[in-house]
């Protein structure tokens, strides 16, 4: 479902129809209407928020067209001041974390489907506009660069990327535009601003701020369904899942929007993520990151990457995936980079690590090689601490190629 750069390997596009057999959901297109208000519950809602809701015009399809880079505050200052809480929230409640540091790039013009169908390891060909997906942008050798999320619009592709690699991946789209290629690339993480709401709550909460834009058909569609709205004539776009999980919600707006929207979450008992927790919730949650986990050392595989029918196919075939990524519960605190022993032999290495969401479950993620250990088993991190190794929810959210590649 999948392909490296088309100018890496020219057959691509033919391999890949043979590979692909991942069905995609067909997502209603319905146009967005005006409707009334069915009870005095939603009214008295609609009057307690912060901001005017009100569907976009019907050619209103694609907002970015309509962004300017903008001065904007820090909504998310003096709300950041208990980790644990927030963690909690995240599995028992709802929390909202600021992701505008992620980097957003837009992929327009004509060619721009088959450009990233050929830049990327997903199946861009076979998506609608409304769907969205995961894909991953890779070395030439199928080292992996970054895990970055796709939500297609009308008129171009926005790819949401880690805030590392944001202009690295900028240079090289650009880079591969040929002269005849009808396509732009642009980085428009200036001009937008980004949140996403965690939690088994957070249906609930996105549906209470949101339910004068119909947002309950958004409940319980596919991963990348997204839909854009109007917060007080400024463009919002509403999309299911987020970076480390396909629940919860991501919300991409204006930054003069995102000082009401995150008010309007905060009031809803959202509770605000830190950047250090959510650095503890992405270990926690298996999400490889560049510098940690995707380097030159790891392929996409390895990283548990299964995004590309194609790399998983030459990968396979040259028996290319030597290790596997694995979530480590330790019995005390360890610093990434400690090697991991089995029986006294070095089997892998600890790539990151968090003291855990209580600062009393110290946890990690590293390499382990193949067929060395499997879940449940113990390992030496470094030269005495005990680490037991577990699936990790992110990883376990990916589609392995067979269960022989599992470990």
């Amino acid at each position: 479902m999948s392909c490296l750069p088309a100018t890496i390997f020219p057959s691509t596009s033919s391999l890949r129809r043979s590979l692909h057999t991942t069905p995609f959901h067909k997502l209603r297109n319905d146009a967005f209407i005006c409707h009334q208000k069915k009870n005095e519950k939603q009214v008295s809602l609609c009057l307690a928020l912060p901001f005017d809701l009100s569907p976009p015009p019907i050619d209103y399809i694609d907002p970015l067209e309509t962004m300017t880079v903008v001065e904007s505050e820090d909504v998310t200052e003096n709300t950041l001041d208990n980790d644990d809480e927030a963690l909690e929230a995240v599995d028992n409640g709802v929390a909202v974390v600021d992701l505008s540091n992620y980097g957003r790039i837009r992929v327009s013009g004509e060619d721009r489907i088959q450009f990233l169908h050929n830049q990327t390891t997903a199946n861009f060909e076979c998506l609608s506009e409304g769907q969205g997906c995961d894909t991953v942008f890779v070395t030439p050798t199928a080292r992996t660069i970054d895990i970055s999320h796709a939500w297609i619009m009308k008129n171009a592709v926005i790819l949401v990327v880690s805030p590392a690699t944001c202009g690295g991946i900028t240079e090289m789209l650009q880079k591969y535009i040929f002269f005849a290629d009808k396509v732009e690339i642009q980085d428009i993480t200036n001009q937008t601003s980004m949140f996403a709401l965690l939690g088994p709550k957070s249906s609930k909460v996105c549906v209470l701020v949101m339910e004068d834009l119909n947002i309950p058909d958004l409940v319980g569609q596919p991963y990348g369904s997204h839909k854009h709205y109007s917060v007080g004539g400024m463009p919002l776009t509403v999309a299911v899942g987020s970076i480390v999980s396909e629940e919860g919600f991501t919300f991409m707006m204006s930054p003069a929007a995102a000082g009401s929207v995150w008010k309007a979450l905060l009031g809803q008992g959202s509770i605000p993520v830190s950047s250090s927790a959510w650095e503890t919730l992405r270990i926690l949650r298996g999400r490889p990151a560049p510098g940690k986990e995707l380097t030159d050392e790891f392929n996409v595989l390895e990283a548990g990457c299964y995004k590309g029918q194609e790399t998983i196919s030459r990968l396979v075939t040259y028996d290319g995936i030597k290790q596997r990524l694995w979530g480590i519960r330790l019995s005390s605190p360890m610093e990434p980079g400690s090697r991991i022993t089995v029986d006294g032999k070095k089997v892998g290495r600890l790539t990151s690590s968090t003291t855990g969401a209580k600062a009393s479950e110290p946890f990690g993620l590293g390499y382990i090689k193949r067929k060395t250990a499997s879940e449940g088993d113990s390992v030496t991190v470094g030269e005495s601490v005990i680490g037991t190794l577990v699936e990790v929810p992110f990883l376990k959210e990916q589609f392995p190629p067979s269960k022989g590649f599992a470990k």
